[in-house]
Formats: C-alpha cells, structure tokens, sequence
C-alpha cells in the first residue's frame, strides 16, 4: 500500500502532480461503484477519495447530495462500505482516502471505525464537519492506527489557524477552492491561486485543491500556482448521473474523461 508521501515523491520525480477523483460508494449501485473505481484507477487516478453516503452532507452541493440520495436507497451501509474497500483494496496499490461526516463515525464508535478503517486499507480520513478543535478522540484514533487525518482549509483560514491545523494534520492539506458547497465550477477564480499561494507559503504539507475542478484548464491552473494536485467529483458524478441508463457508457465516459484530467497534471 502506497503512501501519499511515496505518491507526491514518485509523482514529483516524474513532473506531474496528482489526480484524485472522488466517487460515493453504491453510486450508482454498489457492483458499478466497484466498476467506477477500477476505471479510474486504470486510467490514471494517483489516488481516491471515496465517500461514505450520508443522509445530511452539508458541505456537499445538489450533485454530491443526489449520488448519496442514489446509493443510501441501494441499502448502503458503513458495514457495506468497508467490505467495498476492503475488495477494491486487493485491486490497487494507490492510496485511498475517505471523506465522511462525523455522525457515520460517531454512531459505529470512533476507534472501531479508524481500526475498520485500517484494516480497510484506509490511507486517510477527513470528516467534513468536524473542526480540528474538536477532533481529539478522532486525532487519537487515527494515531493508534496509523490514518492520516485531513482537515479543511477555506480561503477565509488565517495563517495562524492554518498553523494550527498543520500540527495536527498528516498526509496532505485540503483545499477548498472556493467559498460554499461542492460542485462543478465554469473557471478558477484568481482570489484561489493567490489562497493556494498563501498557503504554499505557510503550511507544512502538500496541497491538494478540491471543489468546483472540473476541466483540464482547472488543473493546469492550480498546479502552476502551487497546488501538489486536484480532487474531482461532482464532473465525474454529473457523467454518472447523465447515464443512469446506460452503465457501460458511465464506464466509457469516465474513462475518457480520466484520462483527459490525467494529462493536465504534467507539468511543463
């Protein structure tokens, strides 16, 4: 199993920065999630961000909130998402991180989900509405074994609560482009490459810029700002849910999108 520190190292010798597209498990169904997540990595993912459905994703936009909606009436679980992992796990060595909400982890109990998550083959977990402040039985857990915990920066983070997350976060800083919940955005606004700067400058970790990336334009911009790389969701959720009817098309399409958002991580 690959760390994000072996992935940004590898990925540095070869002058290119990582791509790591976000998916939710049983979107559109479970067997086809499977499909989706081996696709990507086929075709050039560095590393995945996989979400656990959840009933009130407060920091996810229409696009994200409608892929949990699809797999919670699948009958997803955490349990099924663990065994969901644990499959996908023996397919690749790249890393895999998982963006939840605490209520998930709060109700399966926090050191059993971190140890479920370890033996998952789990490389990270960021819990989307939980601040650093309050993430000390979190904090403990992911050290006892060994998961990186990721938190959140927002353009309005100060540098010295950037500072402060740097202490407690491992593996990589997460970026959110843009004000507001998730989704595809037409353009970088340049109030985000100047934020990607900013925290260039003061934090400790590599970036990785998510929300509202969704082009190839998206990422070539980021990277040249600084960025290590860039998370993509809500473009490869919008493929899903265009083709509903159509699974082998889902496949095609991300595919080929992959593919695209790969080649705009190399870097000039």
């Amino acid at each position: 199993m690959k760390t994000y520190h072996e992935m940004f190292k590898d990925l540095k010798e070869k002058k290119e920065a990582a791509l790591m597209p976000f998916i939710v498990i049983g979107d559109p169904d479970y067997k086809t999630s499977l499909k989706i997540a081996k696709t990507l990595i086929n075709n050039g993912a560095d590393a995945l961000e996989i979400g656990f459905p959840f009933s009130d994703p407060i920091a996810d936009g229409a696009t994200i909130q409608e892929a949990d909606t699809r797999a919670l009436k699948n009958g997803i679980t955490v349990d099924k998402c663990f065994k969901f992992l644990k499959k996908l796990r023996k397919s690749t060595p790249i890393p895999i991180g998982l963006l939840v909400y605490y209520n998930l982890i709060y109700q399966h109990g926090v050191e059993k989900f971190y140890e479920d998550a370890m033996k998952a083959g789990v490389n990270s977990i960021l819990i989307a509405d939980l601040p650093p402040e309050e993430a000390k039985e979190a904090l403990k857990a992911s050290k006892e074994y060994g998961i990186n915990q990721i938190f959140i920066i927002a353009p309005t983070t100060s540098n010295e609560r950037l500072k402060m997350i740097s202490k407690h976060a491992s593996g990589f800083h997460y970026l959110v482009s843009v004000m507001g919940v998730t989704g595809a955005r037409k353009k970088v606004k340049k109030s985000t490459l100047t934020f990607i700067e900013r925290v260039k400058k003061n934090g400790k970790l590599p970036i990785m810029v998510g929300f509202g990336i969704s082009k190839p334009s998206h990422i070539k911009e980021i990277i040249k700002a600084g960025a290590d790389g860039a998370i993509v969701g809500s473009a490869i959720i919008d493929i899903i849910a265009k083709n509903l009817d159509n699974r082998e098309k889902i496949l095609n399409e991300i595919a080929k999108f992959t593919k695209k958002m790969k080649k705009a991580t190399r870097r000039p």
